[in-house]
């Protein structure tokens, strides 16, 4: 079982306690959400253990418990943290215009959003961590990029770049365009032609956004 084997090699350390571990206050989050994603990206975020967490962390339990209270609050974490990844390591664009740059990054966006090995995962054999922010709720991720968005489109609008319209809703509309590419495009398309989807939402939000 996963819980107690990693990369086939069963664990010598202590399950519980300190022993053989760092001291609480001395563990970085990212450590923990490190080993969070390289685990739910390999067997899924069901598979996945607090224990396999703290094991491959190297942490004890308890320390985890103490940052996380189970693995759904751990994957909405690592999940958030992997797109604004994601967000911020999208080319530079500097010269181009409002318009052109949002259309860029979102285009950027979605095509490393679709290659992520997480969200490959996730879409493979967890759908269901999907569901509540497809057809319930907005999760922070979402909220934080719908309002990126909006500003984006309130300044192209200010500049006539963008044309005229209601910017949360047009940022509503943007986002659900750029997330159905990431997340159903591949299966409309052929393996070996889904980075032709990238051009085509180019196009789609250039004719959507020009004046």
């Amino acid at each position: 079982m996963m819980s107690q084997r990693i990369n086939g090699e069963r664990s010598s350390r202590p399950p519980s306690g300190g022993e053989g571990r760092t001291a609480a206050n001395a563990i970085s989050e990212d450590v923990i959400l490190d080993a969070a994603a390289k685990l739910m990206s390999t067997i899924g975020i069901r598979r996945t253990t607090m224990a396999d967490v703290a094991r491959t962390a190297e942490v004890s339990r308890a320390t985890l418990y103490r940052r996380f209270p189970n693995v759904e609050s751990l994957a909405a974490q690592v999940t958030t943290r992997e797109f604004t990844r994601i967000a911020a390591e999208s080319p530079a664009r500097e010269g181009l215009a409002t318009r052109e740059s949002m259309i860029v990054g979102l285009v950027h966006l979605v095509s490393a959003a679709r290659k992520h090995p997480l969200l490959q995962r996730i879409i493979e054999l967890d759908p269901e961590f999907l569901m509540p922010y497809l057809l319930h709720r907005t999760g922070r991720t979402s909220r934080s990029q719908l309002d990126t968005i909006e500003h984006l489109l309130t300044a192209g609008q200010a500049t006539g770049e963008i044309r005229a319209g209601d910017a949360g809703r047009m940022a509503t509309t943007v986002l659900q365009m750029a997330w159905s590419f990431a997340l159903t495009g591949p299966v409309f398309t052929d393996p070996d032609d889904v980075d032709a989807l990238d051009d085509e939402l180019s196009e789609l939000l250039e004719r959507y956004l020009r004046p």
